[in-house]
């Protein structure tokens, strides 16, 4: 079976990486026949520093859906048209806005230096903060902050994008359309197991065959087939729960 599994607030907790007990229940969920793959909203640059080395080579989705990682190299991109981009760079200097733009690799970031966004941004230098102008395409763009926002979003409206409120950051999150984990997933593989937390697991969800929620979103709950709750040692019920459903959907050889 194919396991699939979101990072932050997921199997990572605050920022910090995947810990070693997670670690040896994924490397034996392996070891019995099972598929582990990775789906993040992190672009893939900003998956690797939260996850052991040895999983770098496996296939990791970032993006939210928008890039595919195979064997440590992008396999697939999915970026915004030319004509969305001149438009939403028009928006940013019309509304003063700061943001983090990523491509498939490197980003251009122009936000504070003390937002909480970038305690999660490029922590291993591994990208490089350039031009907006030297990206040869954009697969995600974040606006941070801008005057008269409500009337950015208006005009966004007018694009054929994905748009998302994250509402504790103030944040505007822009992907191109049809962006999801589950769209993903079609191009990879067939049946799998799905762990989440949050709304962008929704669509991942809805394509499982099992899914399990970590902790409590109301509305990715409408989804879940079961949940394991953020309270006493969540870890450990976590990796209890690895276990079971690795032995109920054990490889059966022949």
């Amino acid at each position: 079976m194919n396991f699939v599994f979101d990072l932050d607030g997921t199997i990572c907790f605050k920022g910090v990486p995947v810990s070693t007990r997670i670690n040896e229940t994924l490397k034996e969920l392996e070891e019995a026949g099972h598929t582990v793959i990775f789906a993040s909203a992190r672009p893939i640059r900003d998956l690797l520093p939260v996850l052991d080395e040895y999983f770098h080579q496996h296939t990791l989705i970032g993006g939210n859906g928008a890039l595919i990682s195979k064997k440590g190299k992008i396999t697939y991109a999915r970026s915004f048209s030319l004509d969305q981009i001149e438009y939403i760079k028009k928006l940013i200097t019309e509304h003063k806005a700061t943001y983090l733009i990523d491509g498939e690799w490197d980003y251009s970031y122009t936000g504070s230096a003390a937002h909480p966004i970038l305690q999660n941004l490029d922590p291993q230098k591994r990208a490089a903060n350039i031009s907006l102008t030297d990206h040869p395409s954009i697969v995600k763009v974040l606006i941070l902050s801008a005057e008269d926002k409500d009337g950015l979003l208006q005009k966004l409206s007018d694009l054929d994008v994905v748009i998302h409120m994250h509402g504790g950051e103030d944040v505007i999150d822009i992907s191109p359309t049809g962006i999801h984990k589950l769209a993903a997933m079609q191009r990879l593989t067939g049946d799998y197991v799905a762990f989440g937390n949050d709304a962008n697991d929704i669509q991942l969800f809805k394509g499982a065959c099992r899914s399990i929620m970590i902790g409590r979103h109301a509305e990715l709950s409408a989804y879940a087939d079961e949940s394991i709750s953020l309270e006493e040692d969540y870890e450990e019920k976590i990796i209890q729960k690895l276990r079971e459903l690795s032995e109920e959907y054990r490889v059966i050889e022949v």
